[in-house]
């Protein structure tokens, strides 16, 4: 794994304008189709998964969980019943538009560089992580994704494989998912008091289930001192007629920079 680059501030800049430009042109001016057109809820349920809301984490004050809440509760309303048609591709950001305090969007919790910093919007990763997880249990194709490039706080009653969420950042740290099938797909998205919920929904149901694993698990010690953690996302493809499995798909492959110490202490009541 290479070590991390500190560019400076102006590099900084420059490259933001420039990535920025670049994906606004392509959303405007690329022959893409995409999804926005909202509609009354599909009839079929495809996969539906909930993450909690408020976790406490270490070095986390939990009022930034708590405007995380209202972050999230702005951006569903633009993505809540969005169908995505055959061949049309759904942008992330392109539907929720830039997060702004003039559209209510409040102070948060966001990752940058490997720490807990502030900053408007805060906490919407939360929901593309869970975006990206649903759409794996579904035949829509994944086209962008970026994997969280830090691995910021140690596990805590995970049941979802290591590296199996997306990061985002407006606007080019975008989720991008495209149907290639014949039918349609739409979003349910709400927010109780626990959680945030999110489905597929679609006119018909599918012929196959999915089941995510991971393989090749490992943490290394890098050349400049730091440990990165690292695996192999894959899914198995199930027929739900026989309970067979079809075929075994790769996902994807994660390498992200422990920012915790991954030995245990030894201390006094330890045993050999």
């Amino acid at each position: 794994m290479k070590k991390p680059l500190k560019r400076s501030k102006p590099r900084i800049l420059f490259g933001k304008i420039y990535y920025t430009f670049k994906r606004h042109f392509y959303w405007h001016f690329s022959k893409v189709n995409f999804a926005k057109k909202i509609e009354k809820h599909l009839p079929v349920e495809i996969f539906a998964h909930k993450t909690i809301l408020r976790r406490k984490l270490k070095n986390v004050d939990m009022w930034m969980q708590e405007n995380k809440i209202i972050n999230l509760k702005i951006a569903i309303k633009h993505l809540d019943g969005l169908v995505l048609y055959p061949q049309q591709t759904f942008s992330y950001w392109r539907q929720i538009g830039k997060p702004t305090k003039n559209k209510g969007y409040v102070k948060g919790m966001i990752l940058h560089n490997g720490k807990v910093i502030s900053g408007i919007g805060g906490g919407l990763c939360q929901l593309s992580n869970l975006l990206f997880w649903i759409t794996l249990h579904t035949p829509l194709t994944v086209i962008e994704r970026w994997r969280h490039t830090y691995d910021v706080f140690p596990d805590v009653k995970r049941k979802q494989p290591f590296g199996s969420g997306a990061t985002c950042s407006y606007p080019n740290i975008d989720l991008q998912i495209k149907n290639n099938t014949e039918q349609k797909f739409q979003l349910f998205l709400d927010i109780d008091d626990k959680y945030l919920i999110a489905k597929w929904l679609s006119d018909k149901p599918i012929k196959f289930k999915y089941k995510i694993i991971e393989k090749d698990h490992k943490i290394k010690h890098e050349w400049f001192g730091a440990y990165s953690r690292n695996n192999k996302i894959f899914r198995k493809v199930i027929d739900k007629n026989t309970d067979k499995e079809i075929r075994k798909e790769f996902i994807t492959e994660n390498h992200a920079l422990m920012m915790y110490n991954p030995l245990l202490e030894y201390g006094k009541n330890n045993v050999d």
